[in-house]
């Protein structure tokens, strides 16, 4: 069949657009690749340059030049913000600066990017306990020990956590396995032992105590916790004793009020007598040392058949002072008023 030159024509007409569309499609295509080539290109250049600012903010810390060493981990952040080694930088320096703020922000920026990573975790835990957001703490260790669950540092910390949140049940079982995995720390033994007598453990409580009294020094908070348990076992002798010890290396209105305590369950009330009011000398505030003075001039007052009333007189004298000071003390209240 034989077919017009006219529609020849058209058919030849309509091949021709059909191509030129195509070399438009084409040339599109082409520049797409050529954008993203330079979009590639660029972004690995950026990747080059955060790693060189990493580097050389590590060798500005290890000199000491911390304030050189962050502009350079921020300004890896700038040329790659999924950068993890560059918020822990950062972090870093903010945490031994105790920045704890800037800290948190840092450490919480690399959980988001290496959220399987346990120093992330673990930082940002502490950072967070360090601004007593104790709960989030609570929830960043235990992301940190599901990643690495024998780190020791991470069960201490969550221990003292939970301590700080009254969860006893819970605190004694991370501040167990902290013991378990470095039998040899004494602040270790420290927190399992208030772990213990938080939870009314007070005999365990004490062998804690003093196996940490053998390998750290005897601090104040160490010694007056090993009293508390002393107390509450009923060895108030030894109780004394250990509270002496802390009056020695650093007294105060706490130890002078607790040795009072102590003397005065072994039936020394002069001697009890004498330490609550070393107690309200050293500071007048100390409302329970007022207690003290008060309940030892009423037994005072009692023990003379009523007849010693200048006892009596400072006894009530002594309870009203420690009422000024706390009004919330029923207990006091109502002695008060039977006198």
């Amino acid at each position: 069949m034989m077919m017009s030159k006219s529609r020849i024509a058209t058919m030849t007409c309509t091949a021709a657009l059909v191509l030129a569309s195509q070399g438009l499609v084409g040339c599109k295509a082409m520049r797409q690749r050529r954008e993203a080539a330079r979009a590639e290109a660029a972004s690995g250049r950026a990747d080059v340059r955060a790693e060189e600012a990493v580097e050389l903010g590590s060798r500005l810390k290890d000199q000491g030049l911390a304030d050189q060493a962050l502009r350079e981990f921020e300004r890896a952040i700038e040329f790659n913000p999924t950068m993890t080694t560059a918020y822990m930088g950062a972090g870093d320096i903010y945490r031994e600066r105790g920045d704890y703020g800037a800290a948190e922000q840092h450490y919480a920026e690399a959980v988001k990017t290496a959220p399987a990573d346990f120093d992330p975790n673990y930082w940002h835990g502490y950072a967070l306990q360090m601004l007593n957001r104790v709960t989030e703490a609570v929830r960043a260790y235990l992301r940190a020990l599901s990643i690495r669950p024998d780190d020791f540092n991470a069960n201490l910390n969550l221990a003292t956590a939970y301590l700080q949140l009254g969860e006893n049940a819970q605190a004694v079982i991370y501040a167990e396995r902290a013991v378990r995995l470095n039998p040899d720390d004494g602040p270790a033994r420290v927190n399992l032992g208030a772990a213990y007598a938080n939870a009314g453990r007070h005999a365990e409580a004490i062998s804690q105590y003093e196996a940490a009294a053998e390998l750290m020094p005897l601090t104040t908070e160490l010694l007056l916790n090993l009293a508390e348990s002393q107390g509450k076992v009923g060895k108030f002798a030894e109780m004394a004793g250990t509270i002496r010890e802390v009056i020695r290396q650093n007294p105060s209105a706490l130890a002078y009020e607790r040795l009072g305590s102590a003397l005065f369950r072994m039936g020394s009330y002069d001697e009890a007598l004498e330490a609550f009011r070393s107690s309200t000398k050293t500071d007048t505030g100390h409302f329970p040392a007022w207690n003290g003075v008060g309940v030892c001039l009423l037994n005072k007052y009692l023990w003379s058949q009523k007849s010693d009333l200048v006892a009596l007189d400072e006894a009530r004298n002594a309870l009203r002072r420690s009422l000024q000071i706390n009004r919330d003390q029923p207990r006091i209240a109502e002695l008060l008023t039977r006198y």
